[in-house]
């Protein structure tokens, strides 16, 4: 994989993923502190700190592992809808995921049930698919998320194993490229 790329801008019929820039703050914040969106992420809202953490955090995945994760808005409004990516967190969990892209989304409460997710993650799986060339992508579910367990199925996610993270049961799932 290479190293040092600039996070592309991606864009669907409806929304446009671009990096996380400074001025991104607000709406992250306001996102991870929504109890309706931190539900399945642990179930505190984040810290002002924490906040700013996770967008550094952003900021430095692109130029050290050559992929990371996009703010996504609504290309018509510019209304902040949500993040989608791939990380490499280093998880203290068994089996490892280190090594292997980790997929992630999550949306703004707002954005919920319309369809936003999917087109999201479609356009990050297919970037990965023909720019990344990772063979298998994994991603780390809260097994009471029913929605995320959906579209992860639908994107041809698949369950592998059933694991404690710090302290609570999360659902392991993969996706093999497509040949």
């Amino acid at each position: 994989m290479r190293r040092g790329r600039a996070c592309p801008v991606l864009t669907t019929a409806r929304l446009t993923l671009r990096g996380h820039v400074t001025s991104d703050y607000q709406d992250l914040l306001d996102t991870w502190r929504d109890p309706a969106v931190v539900k399945y992420f642990g179930g505190v809202p984040s810290t002002s700190e924490e906040v700013w953490a996770r967008l550094l955090r952003y900021g430095g995945l692109w130029p050290l592992m050559g992929y990371g994760y996009w703010a996504v808005r609504e290309t018509a409004t510019g209304r902040f809808v949500g993040e989608v990516g791939l990380a490499e967190f280093r998880r203290d969990i068994e089996p490892s995921l280190i090594g292997t892209p980790e997929g992630g989304w999550v949306l703004a409460s707002w954005a919920h049930g319309q369809g936003f997710a999917r087109e999201a993650t479609e356009a990050m799986l297919a970037w990965s698919d023909t720019v990344l060339g990772a063979r298998r992508t994994v991603c780390m579910i809260d097994p009471h998320n029913a929605p995320s367990l959906a579209l992860a199925g639908k994107l041809g996610f698949r369950s592998f194993a059933e694991s404690p993270y710090k302290g609570k049961p999360v659902v392991l799932l993969e996706r093999a490229a497509p040949s």
